[in-house]
């Protein structure tokens, strides 16, 4: 999750360095019009979408402006890819997993404000939601997020502090309590008892995926549906539920405004994260395993992705924004909850 891998299409070779080790370059939008180059920014888990979307862009782009574009990938874990454009990574277009970490992109002056209504769905490019990964055999008879309190079962999860899949984790076990009826005291009651029972606080997804199954602790592994949908295409096959209450995990993309303007490449970073929305790319979404947003697509894909009757979103608590000052920030609820550990 933390390696950054630097990749490019029509006949460049990766440069394999992270954004703080790569010199300066003349633009080649500079030297030549008829090439343009840029890069895209986002989290581990859609490389493999991408690896199908990009070439397909490049091919249309091509055929309707006869352009060659040249992209450079960067993936890695939300926290640590917003901390390097924001450092300096010079991303054109970025999809991240948390609005919140978009938000700090624009704060710091590299996107401009209303980046939601610059692209369909308001930015929302792909969805997901949280899976119960059981081991084999389900012997702790795992059925959905009340079990996860039960005696005797341990639940693997990352930090919500510095993880962001660790934070929809969170906020799919407070929703399972509260989207349900339920007061905000038992929400706090139930998460307590769940990460009570949390053997290792992983730092980031990727670990808490190797506590699971490297080392072998835990009943129990939180972790995205399209995950486990990518390994299973590839031959793995983890038992898992998908709880019938859950929260709608939303990723988004946005050009970052400022990189792009500088490098001349607005209009084909623009173009790119529209093109993202369409039936084309939205199927290789489908097929890495995320839910797509085009209504076509999700139809043709419905067999794949289990309903689920109760889909809420981060606006369900007021947006990332109140959710991380209430939950996530120094001496919030989620410290309260660690510290009575």
């Amino acid at each position: 999750m933390k390696a950054v891998l630097w990749l490019s299409l029509g006949g460049l070779t990766g440069a394999g360095l992270i954004a703080s080790q790569l010199a300066p370059a003349p633009l080649l939008s500079q030297r030549n019009p008829q090439n343009l180059e840029v890069t895209l920014v986002s989290y581990a888990v859609t490389r493999s979408a991408y690896d199908k979307i990009i070439p397909k862009f490049v091919a249309q782009w091509k055929k309707e402006k006869n352009q060659t574009v040249t992209f450079k990938q960067s993936y890695g874990g939300s926290g640590s890819q917003t901390r390097a454009v924001i450092d300096g990574l010079d991303a054109d277009i970025v999809q991240l997993p948390l609005e919140s970490d978009i938000k700090k992109i624009e704060q710091a002056g590299l996107i401009k404000p209303g980046w939601q209504k610059e692209v369909p769905n308001n930015g929302v490019v792909t969805r997901s939601v949280i899976a119960l990964v059981t081991r084999p055999g389900n012997p702790k008879k795992i059925k959905g997020w009340s079990d996860l309190a039960r005696p005797g079962v341990k639940t693997i999860t990352a930090n919500p502090k510095t993880s962001g899949v660790a934070r929809w984790n969170f906020m799919g076990l407070w929703g399972s309590v509260t989207q349900t009826g339920g007061s905000e005291a038992k929400a706090r009651t139930f998460t307590t008892q769940v990460y009570n029972a949390v053997p290792v606080l992983a730092k980031d997804a990727r670990e808490a995926t190797d506590v699971f199954y490297k080392q072998k602790q835990g009943d129990v592994l939180l972790n995205y549906e399209n995950e486990i949908l990518l390994a299973q295409a590839k031959g793995a096959k983890e038992p898992y539920i998908i709880p019938p209450v859950n929260i709608s995990i939303d990723a988004l993309v946005a050009v970052v405004d400022k990189n792009a303007d500088k490098k001349g490449t607005q209009a084909v970073a623009s173009a790119f994260a529209k093109y993202l929305f369409t039936p084309e790319a939205q199927e290789e979404f489908a097929k890495a395993g995320f839910r797509p947003v085009n209504g076509a697509v999700a139809k043709k894909y419905a067999g794949k992705f289990p309903k689920v009757p109760k889909l809420y979103t981060i606006n369900a608590f007021g947006g990332w924004q109140k959710v991380q000052d209430k939950f996530f920030s120094d001496g919030g609820v989620f410290d309260q909850i660690f510290k009575a550990k």
